[in-house]
């Protein structure tokens, strides 16, 4: 077998013209940029409103109260949540009822907390554990 030393043109590597695009962005998604999603609601004939849903967590949250329109930071306030009554039904069960069983009420990791407007009370949501 010979081989072929001939005259070829050297081997050229040429990069693609752009990078393909990221998986997201494939499918039609976008990379978020804040925690914030802005949400377009339903709207009368010329009025455009945008509204912005806004997590709310286990601490207190700066927003824009929807009822006032303020520039608020929400107040807390905490209650045993569905997960301590679960918690504190399962302790009794298990023979510890003297007190024991209301230790779930007293662990925060066990509060759902409620937020509200400092200034015109308005309910904001309730964050469940």
């Amino acid at each position: 077998m010979s081989k072929s030393t001939g005259n070829a043109p050297p081997f050229t590597y040429v990069p693609p013209p752009s990078a393909p695009p990221s998986y997201l962005e494939a499918v039609g998604g976008v990379k978020p940029v804040g925690p914030y999603t802005p949400v377009a609601a339903p709207a009368t004939v010329g009025t455009n409103i945008l509204t912005t849903v806004v997590p709310i967590g286990r601490t207190s949250t700066h927003m824009i109260c929807p009822s006032c329109h303020a520039e608020i930071e929400s107040t807390t306030r905490t209650e045993p949540g569905m997960i301590a009554y679960l918690s504190g039904f399962v302790i009794a069960l298990l023979g510890c009822w003297l007190g024991c069983c209301l230790i779930p009420c007293c662990i925060d990791d066990c509060m759902d907390v409620h937020h509200t407007c400092p200034n015109c009370r308005a309910y904001l949501g309730r964050y469940r554990r």
